[in-house]
């Protein structure tokens, strides 16, 4: 086996910080300009979640304000609170719309079960596509208890296979020994946490001054779920011109596009048809991100691999999302967060940690979240490259090489103890503006700027609001 995850206390957060920072190719001595308050457990976990959280947002901020100063910025100061930070990981679970929460997120037969060999695996059935084929392959009704009984006629083992060569999308619960063990996680372990590689030439593009860090900058957000679209919403939180493009034909779910949607425009186009190609590639043109966070090879397979987009676009900063990394016998196979939890040993040790049977959850979608702030650090950073050195650039980021990073970090004794949040600390988190659903509530970023306060310019609307144009800048 491999090194084991360490249980040990945590770091502090500024060496974290300090760590991340210097492999963006950042100053790791911005870590030390940041005011970091709060102090771990902040959430009920025997991981350090709010570490994760503070330092991805910390990060992100750092960043952009480089490239603040790198446009003739005023020196400010920037501060996260760890308990904020933590509490914006939650977000889609946090919001009000006209004073309701938002609807259930997961599908009635999603979930944990029991094997027949007595393992546990867990089921992602999200997406109508995703859930009839699982009924498919189980033969079973639309009902927990169905599932559960024809799941009592399968190994888990052969069951994850079953599931994996069909394009679906369940796991079975490991060890993080089992984990380490693994094939893919020992490919996984040659991976780094953040990659962000040269993969074309262009001139060097100083950005122009503007009121805010990514100002005048154009993002395009190809991507669904929750990491990828928190990865553009950071972007927009720093001034970023983000236009979400979302296939008409494709399942969305709703609570998350109300909240990953602040900040942005949001354009339908149909990559399956010439006119939904070509309208995607005028806006490359003009555009200085793309991200993208579908299936391996689906947006590539359309003409808008990273090399293709170079090629489109001189000097893009192209931004890849996956599950299970780019390498080794999982790197095609889809995933989800929770999946990821399940599959690396995440799960198995917060309920031994919690003395609890079957699998236990982080408090939060950590993965998801820290992996979209990693695609934003990893994304502003590379345009920091840009601006130096010109070129174009493919920033690479995996839930499962962040789960393993989150359980490099130790472990906290007793977390499970720590309390949930209360009602009036979470309201004194939240902004409100109207919406494209109605009166919106929801967490404000957790960063604090002083001479760039981080602010939504745009509500959250509905996908296809907008035409799949540019808006012009001098308007």
């Amino acid at each position: 086996m491999t090194a084991p995850f360490p249980t040990t206390p945590p770091p502090a957060p500024r060496a974290v910080l300090r760590d991340l920072l210097a492999l963006a190719g950042l100053d790791g001595g911005l870590a030390d300009t940041a005011e970091l308050t709060g102090s771990e457990p902040v959430l009920p976990s025997s991981f350090a979640v709010g570490t994760l959280a503070q330092v991805t947002i910390a990060a992100t901020a750092l960043a952009a304000d480089a490239l603040w100063r790198l446009r003739g910025g005023a020196e400010q100061e920037v501060a996260v609170d760890m308990q904020h930070a933590a509490c914006e990981f939650r977000s889609e679970r946090l919001f009000r719309v006209d004073g309701k929460a938002p609807q259930r997120l997961w599908d009635p037969i999603a979930g944990v079960y029991r094997t027949g060999d007595g393992r546990w695996v867990r089921l992602h059935t999200n997406f109508p596509h995703h859930r009839d084929g699982i009924l498919a392959l189980l033969d079973c009704a639309y009902e927990r208890a169905a599932v559960q009984q024809a799941l009592d006629g399968w190994q888990a083992a052969d069951f994850e296979d079953a599931v994996a060569e069909r394009g679906l999308v369940a796991t079975l619960m490991r060890s993080p020994g089992e984990w380490l063990d693994s094939p893919q996680g020992a490919a996984l372990a040659r991976q780094p946490l953040l990659s962000i590689e040269r993969i074309g030439e262009s001139a060097a593009e100083p950005p122009l001054a503007a009121p805010r860090p990514l100002g005048g900058l154009r993002v395009l957000d190809l991507t669904r779920i929750i990491a990828g679209p928190v990865a553009g919403r950071a972007l927009a939180a720093h001034g970023a011109e983000v236009m979400r493009i979302a296939g008409p034909h494709l399942p969305f779910i709703e609570p998350l596009v109300i909240d990953s949607g602040r900040g942005k425009l949001s354009a339908h186009l149909d990559l399956r048809q010439a006119n939904g190609r070509e309208g995607l590639a005028r806006l490359l043109r003009e555009a200085d991100v793309f991200i993208q966070g579908y299936r391996p090879g689906a947006v590539a397979g359309h003409g808008f691999g990273p090399v293709e987009a170079a090629a489109l676009r001189p000097g893009v900063v192209y931004v890849s999302l996956n599950a299970y990394g780019y390498d080794g016998p999982w790197a095609a196979r889809r995933g989800f967060d929770s999946l990821v939890q399940t599959a690396s040993g995440i799960n198995y040790a917060e309920a031994e940690a919690a003395g609890a049977e079957g699998p236990r959850e982080l408090p939060c979608q950590a993965l998801d979240h820290a992996s979209g702030y990693l695609m934003a650090l990893g994304a502003i950073a590379a345009l920091v490259r840009r601006a130096r050195e010109g070129g174009s650039w493919h920033v690479r980021v995996s839930l499962a090489r962040s789960g393993r990073w989150l359980q490099s970090l130790g472990r906290i004794a007793g977390g499970h103890d720590c309390p949930e949040p209360g009602e009036r600390y979470l309201e004194s988190l939240m902004e409100t503006q109207d919406s494209g659903f109605g009166r919106l509530s929801a967490i404000r970023h957790a960063a604090e700027m002083s001479q760039t306060p981080a602010r939504f310019a745009r509500p959250s609307v509905p996908l296809g609001s907008h035409p799949a144009a540019w808006p012009d800048r001098n308007a």
